[in-house]
């Protein structure tokens, strides 16, 4: 009679010990034991670069050149848009036009550091050779000529009349066109204060040689 107690004893034991171990089993396994949960990290949001008109010149000239290795540059201006209002002489998107006079073509040349869609991809890219017109000989100029870089020519728009434009407005947009004046013999940056050039509130006339301030204009 002891062992049929002892032996029901002993399968109730065994019964719960295999309970136990099933339960154990098939419970989740603790994320604290190994299991990390995944993070996320953010993509860092990828900058405009801003360039000065020299900078951008220098990489416009060296693509060109491999275009047509008697390319001359004739004009270059600066762009406007949401990443740069062309204040300190900087800007996002420059073009150039460079002209073949073997081929008797020119292709505008682009410059940018804007991450806009509707912008220039990064880097210099260029468009389609175009036959060029009977002026353009007279507006080449050699690349040794730009000695003042956009930058400069801010700085001294700014000292003859530019400072004033700016305090009314702070966040006034200026503009910048490099070309040869076949009058003065000269090359010239003119500094627009406006948001295009043919409506400025005050215009800077500068040497790109020498830095010099030469006229202002409305």
């Amino acid at each position: 009679m002891n062992g049929i107690r002892w032996t029901v004893v002993l399968t109730a034991l065994l019964s719960c010990l295999l309970i136990a171990i099933m339960i154990a089993c098939s419970s989740p396994t603790s994320t604290s034991a190994g299991t990390q949960t995944p993070t996320t990290t953010a993509t860092p949001k990828k900058e405009p670069v801003l360039y000065t008109g020299k900078s951008c010149f220098t990489q416009m000239t060296g693509m060109a050149a491999r275009w047509a290795p008697d390319a001359v540059p004739f004009h270059m201006e600066s762009a406007l848009n949401s990443e740069s209002n062309g204040q300190n002489g900087k800007a996002t998107i420059w073009r150039g036009m460079f002209a073949s006079p073997t081929r008797r073509t020119y292709k505008v040349f682009t410059c940018s550091g804007s991450r806009l869609r509707d912008e220039a991809a990064m880097g210099v890219t260029s468009g389609a050779e175009v036959a060029y017109g009977p002026t353009v000989p007279a507006l080449m100029f050699q690349a040794f000529l730009l000695t003042a870089d956009s930058d400069q020519a801010y700085a001294t728009a700014q000292e003859k009349g530019g400072a004033k434009l700016m305090e009314k407005d702070p966040q006034q947009p200026v503009l910048y066109t490099l070309d040869w004046n076949p009058k003065d013999k000269a090359l010239l940056w003119v500094v627009y204060y406006g948001s295009s050039t043919s409506q400025s509130k005050g215009i800077g006339v500068i040497d790109a040689s020498t830095g010099k301030f030469l006229r202002a204009a409305k």
